[in-house]
């Protein structure tokens, strides 16, 4: 295995051909979550599901001075959001776990704001991508199995009003999603946005609709 390096906004991040080559383009995921939390104030961290090497989470933290809590099921993956972390001078405020997001996030642990990039391929279409780790891309029958399951563990964890950023392959996905969304009653998340991203994809902004069923956290009052 060949490690390579690329810069990534204000970080160097490392990996290899078992991880999913970074992006550049969505540094502009890190620097919309870095806004949000710097406008919305508060100290609690942020936390990324799906973070292969973990640079969008590890950017957003760097960006806004938050901790962060970055989840990957790819141990290889792990390794590496570890190591980034590291050379980054970030091990002291970000954690790195391995395993299936929906067990690896405590019950009662909450955040101020989501990041998500989960695989969003269509399993019929993966094999137009041969350079790119299987689960890293693949995203079920429609592309949106890992969405949703982000979009479901996100709102579980995400403080009273908070936002969850959800990187998508397209404005029809977006739409798919958008429509889900509105036909659950009560919605857990509200549609705040979709912002479509130069070279690819497009992210949705999502916000906890359901402000009364956490109390603010030490520090955190009257913050998302």
């Amino acid at each position: 295995m060949t490690t390579r390096t690329v810069t990534f906004g204000p970080l160097d991040i490392a990996y290899d051909e078992r991880v999913l080559e970074p992006r550049l383009w969505t540094l502009a995921q890190s620097q919309w979550a870095a806004e949000l939390l710097r406008s919305h104030g508060g100290v609690s961290p942020l936390l990324e599901l799906c973070a292969g090497a973990g640079q969008i989470g590890l950017a957003a933290a760097a960006l806004s001075g938050r901790a962060a809590v970055l989840v990957d099921s790819s141990e290889d993956a792990c390794r590496f959001a570890a190591r980034n972390a590291a050379v980054a001078g970030l091990s002291g405020r970000v954690d790195v776990r391995h395993g299936p997001m929906q067990e690896v996030v405590g019950p009662h642990e909450s955040f101020a704001l989501v990041l998500a990039d989960p695989p969003y391929i269509p399993s019929a279409h993966t094999g137009a991508f041969p350079r790119d780790p299987l689960t890293a891309i693949d995203g079920g029958d429609d592309g949106l199995e890992l969405a949703r399951t982000c979009l479901r563990i996100g709102a579980g964890h995400l403080r009273p009003g908070g936002p969850l950023l959800l990187q998508l392959r397209d404005g029809a996905q977006a739409d798919q999603l958008a429509a889900e969304l509105h036909a659950q009653a009560p919605a857990a998340l509200e549609l705040a946005g979709v912002r479509d991203v130069p070279g690819g994809g497009s992210v949705l902004h999502l916000v906890r609709t359901d402000v009364a069923s956490l109390a603010p956290t030490a520090g955190d009052e009257g913050a998302p």
